[in-house]
């Protein structure tokens, strides 16, 4: 790539370029709310996240090397994040029986409080959202879904739970199917984060 999206002259002719600024600045204000969050629990942007991961998810991705992957990090970073949280009794660790050297994490009852609380950090980015039409939405959500697939298999982005990278979604025809909900997908179901999830081999 010859130029750069934040050039203007480039920018003001190229509407790729003024989308990857937009998504920048959208980035910044996650980062400024993140960072809000954070300050008022005394924790880093990277530990309210984990918190916020530990609460809505299942035991076998709480541990340190899959939240390694999924926010993009070395387990060293991960690890000194978890080293606070456990000094701040914010989460406990879980040995596994049959690997004693793995544990996951699971939250204390402050923890709970903390995480629950700080997942509403990025609502007043939804809200705006909420005022477009259904259509609107719908090209939004599926524009930003192949952009993260892509990004995905390109290796900028590491672990998605996402319908695209799923071993039981199927495409037919335009058609979206889940062969685990053994039903058709409606544009506006198609999912970013699935509990269900099982990565395309």
């Amino acid at each position: 790539m010859k130029y750069s999206s934040f050039n203007l002259n480039v920018q003001n002719q190229k509407i790729e370029s003024r989308i990857v600024v937009a998504l920048e600045r959208i980035s910044e204000a996650f980062r400024a709310l993140l960072w809000n969050e954070s300050k008022e629990s005394s924790l880093s942007p990277i530990q309210i996240q984990i918190l916020i991961f530990i609460y809505f998810h299942s035991e076998e991705k709480c541990k340190v090397g899959y939240l390694a992957d999924e926010f993009n990090m070395t387990k060293a970073t991960i690890s000194d994040s978890v080293k606070v949280l456990l000094a701040k009794e914010l989460v406990t660790k879980e040995t596994d029986p049959i690997d004693t050297r793995s544990y996951s994490l699971s939250l204390t009852a402050k923890g709970k409080k903390i995480a629950k609380k700080a997942s509403f950090f990025a609502s007043s980015i939804e809200k705006p959202i909420e005022s477009l039409t259904e259509e609107q939405k719908v090209v939004m959500l599926n524009g930003l879904l192949k952009l993260i697939y892509d990004l995905n298999k390109s290796g900028i982005i590491t672990i998605q739970r996402m319908c695209f990278t799923c071993s039981n979604y199927q495409l037919e025809n335009g058609i979206h199917y889940c062969k685990l909900l053994k039903s058709p997908l409606a544009e506006n179901e198609l999912r970013v984060d699935c509990p269900e999830h099982e990565l395309q081999l």
